[in-house]
């Protein structure tokens, strides 16, 4: 194949449903047996399997951490969950104990960022990531509580400025990322995820308007089960798609303004009505067979994902491809000895 043809790769996934199931039903199941202990190793034995069947250039990512790893870092959370909860009861202990978390806040949150771009790969070049604790207490704790003050419409530039955060601190070996974009994108997302919610709330209150009035005016003590199930309806139709509607258009403006070191640069085209529909089939047909179904639910959105994001070369893939091999041999016993581990925070 000539690389040098085509400047723009895909990405691509080669998992498959059939295939995951058989890893997922194993994890399920050994980790109910161990009462959760083995989930550790399952979330690897996940991450590699996802990580793997993933390509650029023909060339896939990997994920290099170990079970144990992964299950020390949940004890310590563990641990530390028990503490802060045994401090919180005694009142003046307790202030200290909540300032004392929003202290090391930051802290696990740059060193879970730190472990798993560390213990990612793609072309056998380990990520890194190069973020503060200042700044990551300046973004997860300030910015936060300014959002609250404005009753949440700042909402997007907290979003932007958490992505600048993390994107703008990673690397893939000494190639540097780099984002920034425009607020308009990140409003735009937010108000047509908030038209989605006004909408379905618009309707299903024209349908249920006279069972609500009743309520509201003391003709009727409590709702009918009929008003309950379509309140469940409501938080199924409004705010899922609404959450799916936003990630998705925040998702093309985040990956079409990245671009790593030397100008190559990533695009994301996801439709969000297609991703939506995807989303809420998914979730009905996942509940609809008690669980069962969610490998393919799952393998159904990381392949239309994948089908949605390129990655524009600046100049020949030969001599991008060149690069990463050298870098390769270059960095790739620098990351055996880690000491890093997973808190198994949210990112």
């Amino acid at each position: 194949m000539d690389m040098s043809s085509s400047r723009t790769r895909d990405f691509e996934f080669h998992g498959n449903a059939r295939e995951w199931f058989g890893i997922w039903i194993v994890n399920l199941l050994l980790s109910i047996v161990t009462l959760g202990i083995y989930s550790a190793w399952a979330k690897v034995r996940a991450r590699k399997y996802f990580y793997q069947n993933t390509y650029v250039a023909d060339r896939n990512f990997d994920y290099h951490a170990t079970g144990l790893q992964i299950l020390i870092g949940r004890l310590i959370v563990v641990a530390g969950f028990i503490v802060y909860s045994v401090l919180a009861a005694i009142p003046v202990v307790g202030l200290v104990a909540i300032l004392l978390f929003l202290v090391l806040l930051p802290w696990l949150l740059v060193r879970s960022m730190r472990f798993n771009a560390q213990m990612s790969s793609w072309s056998n070049v380990r990520f890194r990531f190069h973020g503060t604790v200042g700044k990551a207490a300046l973004v997860y704790i300030l910015y936060p509580f300014l959002m609250a003050l404005t009753l949440y419409t700042t909402f997007p530039f907290f979003d932007r400025a958490r992505k600048r955060f993390t994107m703008n601190n990673h690397s893939l070996g000494r190639h540097n990322f780099h984002f920034d974009a425009a607020i308009g994108g990140f409003y735009k997302a937010f108000l047509m995820s908030l038209a989605w919610v006004v909408g379905v709330s618009a309707v299903l209150f024209f349908v249920a308007g006279g069972q609500l009035s009743a309520i509201f005016t003391g003709q009727s003590s409590e709702p009918s089960p009929m008003l309950i199930g379509l309140f469940y309806v409501w938080i199924f139709l409004a705010f899922f798609p609404a959450a799916t509607i936003y990630g998705a258009m925040v998702r093309n403006v985040a990956l079409s303004n990245l671009t790593l070191e030397n100008g190559h640069k990533f695009h994301s085209d996801v439709i969000p009505g297609s991703l939506v529909w995807i989303a809420l089939t998914n979730a009905v047909v996942v509940l609809g067979t008690l669980g069962l179904m969610l490998p393919w639910a799952q393998v159904r959105m990381v392949r239309y994902l994948a089908d949605h994001t390129r990655v524009e070369v600046n100049g020949s893939l030969d001599d991008f491809i060149s690069d990463i091999d050298q870098e390769a041999s270059a960095l790739g016993d620098a990351y055996t000895d880690l000491d890093g581990i997973d808190v198994g925070l949210p990112i």
